[in-house]
């Protein structure tokens, strides 16, 4: 039996990957949220919440879990606590997508959307890749309108991710999410040209 082609759903902030996420979902697809896997981790996996305090201190964590608004202010200022963290969470994360696939064997597509799918390695667990992509400008106004920050906290966001130009150069697909074109026709014919591969 052929195994899933397995494809990555990457971009930077606002780009519009977790709307196809969604829009796949809707379509009867699997998808792995790895960001909201992390979150989950981070809550829950002893040997994270063991080692997240030891990096941040236990004022880290409060009643409801992570305090991530705190943790965001302190890494998207410093690189190198960025990468430790990163360091603590991605390999678990990896590892459970992992486990993800092995439950998974029998479907023809399984997509991984991810925000730092090249940062964190994980395009190595993938066949093909899809890069949600967006003018800048529409990406700092759906976040801004998503999360509640200022201008600058989403460029120190955007800092932090690869450059939008290097991702598009590192995919098999581009998805530009700020025309009027409906992302399911675009993901469609994707679909088909994979199809036509296998």
């Amino acid at each position: 039996m052929k195994k899933p082609l397995i494809i990555g759903i990457t971009g930077g902030i606002g780009g519009g990957k977790s709307t196809l996420a969604k829009k796949l979902r809707m379509e009867g697809f699997d998808v792995f949220d790895s960001d909201l896997e992390a979150r989950k981790l981070q809550n829950e996996h002893p040997v994270i919440k063991k080692e997240l305090i030891q990096l941040f201190g236990d004022e880290i964590y409060n009643n409801n879990g992570l305090n991530r608004k705190k943790l965001a202010g302190i890494v998207f200022n410093d690189k190198n606590l960025l990468q430790k963290l990163n360091a603590i969470v991605h390999p678990i994360v990896r590892n459970e997508l992992s486990n993800w696939i092995e439950k998974r064997k029998n479907h023809k597509f399984l997509f991984v959307e991810s925000a730092i799918l090249f940062e964190n390695g994980m395009n190595a667990l993938v066949d093909r890749v899809i890069v949600m992509t967006a003018s800048e400008e529409t990406r700092i106004r759906r976040v801004l309108k998503r999360d509640e920050i200022s201008v600058d906290q989403v460029k120190a966001r955007m800092a932090n991710q690869l450059p939008e130009k290097l991702k598009i150069s590192r995919a098999d697909y581009v998805i530009h999410s700020d025309d009027s074109k409906p992302l399911v026709d675009k993901m469609r014919k994707i679909l088909l040209k994979l199809e036509a591969e296998m």
